[in-house]
């Protein structure tokens, strides 16, 4: 679907309020001018739709230009909307405080995603590329570049009956490496590589992940040469689970935890547990279309006693830089703890650092 293209000098909510109202009276039989706009955030009723339209209109409504968020309203809250002014538009507005009730999209391949991904969690798949300088205790120089290319993939998804509770199943893959940049030759360290199939559902502000998994790690030539360290042939299956729920003004709390199984060497303590907050504002930085963004997570392994693992980063999320439906965030990092790289696993690390991230 194309769209006019707008300039920013012109009421940004006023345009995406008549173009949806445009939109959706042509495709449904509703009357939609209860439609509300707020600094980008679509809010409006969904009357009698049936799951699978409120999921059309979700999809149809975000896809038009400048659209930050679209609400859709059950029955018992249709009653509090109201008309927006010009001078409504300066204050905050209540709906980006509330977690939208979310539908997505049904079938094969969908877009989106349930369950949102692990901001500050250093073994979340995806793209991305950062610097690492470690204060403390290190993996190999002071100076390390990381990179990571992965993606979770949603193959299929459905709602459960006639309610608006979803599910989806789909593969999430990823391969993180680390760079001694302080060698010549920017030597390889290591990399892992993680694969697995999983099941995701969601109701609300409720969402839930559970995965079963592989990781294999592996150590770089240079850096075997180098060191003549003893390499470790480190794989093993497992299982997780996580639970998230969305608070209001952009907070995210979520938990979980889970084992492994089949795994080399076979002395490695299978259990752990990890939690995390974030926080994605709800307020957007207008001059730079840009969003704050705070996020930590925490792991504790039984192979390690238990010690908490912190990994925390801060920054901002760009919203017009898209690629594939990924928005771009640059964030400031910190990690203490035993190392997340595979084959350090019992070593200590801390480092400061700084990447780029693209993240739904």
């Amino acid at each position: 679907m194309m769209f006019p293209a707008y300039s920013d000098g012109v009421s940004n909510d006023a345009y995406i309020a008549g173009y949806a109202t445009g939109i959706l009276k042509r495709d449904y039989a509703l009357d939609f001018s209860a439609i509300v706009v707020r600094d980008g955030v679509i809010t409006l009723p969904v009357y009698d739709l049936s799951p699978e339209e409120r999921a059309q209109v979700q999809q149809i409504l975000s896809e038009i230009p400048g659209v930050m968020g679209v609400e859709l309203l059950a029955d018992d809250k249709q009653q509090n909307i109201a008309v927006s002014s010009p001078a409504d538009k300066q204050d905050t507005p209540e709906s980006t405080l509330v977690p939208p009730s979310e539908v997505f999209p049904t079938g094969f391949l969908p877009t989106g995603h349930l369950f949102k991904p692990l901001l500050a969690d250093p073994r979340w798949a995806h793209f991305s590329a950062a610097y690492r300088n470690y204060v403390g205790a290190d993996i190999d120089g002071n100076n390390n570049g990381s990179v990571s290319f992965g993606e979770t993939i949603p193959f299929y998804r459905a709602n459960l009956g006639r309610t608006t509770v979803q599910w989806e199943a789909g593969l999430q893959a990823g391969v993180f490496s680390d760079f001694n940049l302080d060698a010549s030759s920017s030597d390889l360290i290591n990399t892992d590589f993680i694969a697995s199939v999983y099941s995701s559902m969601r109701t609300g502000q409720f969402s839930s992940f559970a995965r079963i998994f592989h990781q294999s790690s592996h150590l770089g030539d240079e850096f075997l040469l180098r060191t003549r360290l003893e390499r470790i042939n480190l794989s093993y299956e497992g299982a997780d689970l996580r639970v998230s729920y969305e608070l209001p003004y952009g907070v995210r709390i979520y938990g979980g935890g889970g084992g492994i199984f089949h795994k080399q060497p076979s002395t490695i303590k299978p259990w752990s547990i990890q939690y995390g907050l974030e926080f994605r504002s709800p307020w957007r930085i207008d001059f730079a279309a840009m969003r704050p963004i705070l996020a930590v997570d925490f792991k504790n392994h039984e192979q390690n006693d238990w010690n908490a693992d912190i990994s925390a980063r801060a920054g901002f999320q760009f919203d017009n830089h898209q690629a594939f439906g990924r928005k771009l965030l640059f964030m400031i990092e910190y990690f203490n703890g035993n190392s997340p790289t595979g084959q350090f696993y019992k070593e200590k690390a801390e480092y400061l650092g700084i990447g780029a991230h693209y993240h739904f």
